[in-house]
């Protein structure tokens, strides 16, 4: 299986901008991709300037929304308690083999988890697991402000811990002049993670214009070769 398991910090870290990015930047280039998200939650929310992820994602890589989340719910919870919520039931040994199976032969598949690499997806199952049963290589999206060594750090360990190959840190959105703090954070978390740590600028519109051109300034075609 090809491709890479985007995961954060922390919900609103910069997943799904990431994971669009990187899909819009490799299908410009002429690259099959195939986007996955196991489950997405908060449907209910009031609309909003951007589309929900799944929307991001589909019209990212060319693919039907129900396609990119196969499990969609309306409560912004997380994924064990939506479905509870909802009277579903959320199957792990299902949602392996759904995004098992979203790898198809010749793409590249591109991964968005939820929120954190520890978030239950359900009762048996984690963002983690979810992560160590594909075998992808792992992207962190974390923000470049305040707190954010603790939290990539320690997304890291958790990585780590499970015997996931960690490929790269990316910190968005980065701004254009970025401050003491930021260039710090950086540095820091290369030096303390011993990992690479890339930035992806901040984007004005979902436009999939803008995300190709976002996404192709990340090193994607080094991080696919692995």
């Amino acid at each position: 299986m090809r491709g890479l398991f985007v995961t954060g910090t922390d919900t609103g870290a910069g997943k799904t901008i990431v994971s669009a990015a990187l899909v819009a930047a490799m299908v410009h280039a002429g690259e099959r991709v195939v986007a996955h998200k196991p489950v997405v939650t908060g449907l209910d929310e009031p609309p909003a300037a951007w589309p929900p992820d799944h929307e991001l994602l589909a019209a990212a890589a060319d693919m039907r929304p129900e396609d990119v989340a196969p499990l969609r719910f309306g409560p912004a919870v997380s994924p064990h308690l939506a479905a509870q919520l909802e009277g579903a039931q959320i199957d792990a040994a299902e949602m392996i083999g759904r995004a098992r199976a979203a790898a198809a032969p010749g793409c590249t598949l591109i991964v968005e988890g939820v929120g954190g690499l520890l978030v239950p997806l359900s009762d048996e199952l984690s963002v983690r697991d979810l992560a160590v049963a594909l075998g992808l290589e792992i992207l962190i999206a974390a923000r470049p402000g305040l707190g954010t060594i603790n939290h990539t750090l320690l997304t890291l360990q958790a990585a780590r811990a499970a015997g996931l190959a960690v490929r790269a840190v990316v910190l968005t959105p980065w701004p254009e002049q970025p401050s003491p703090l930021e260039r710090s954070n950086r540095a820091t978390i290369a030096r303390l993670g011993q990992i690479e740590v890339a930035v992806l600028r901040p984007l004005a519109s979902p436009a999939i214009a803008d995300l190709a051109r976002a996404g192709d300034t990340l090193p994607w075609r080094r991080w696919q070769a692995g």
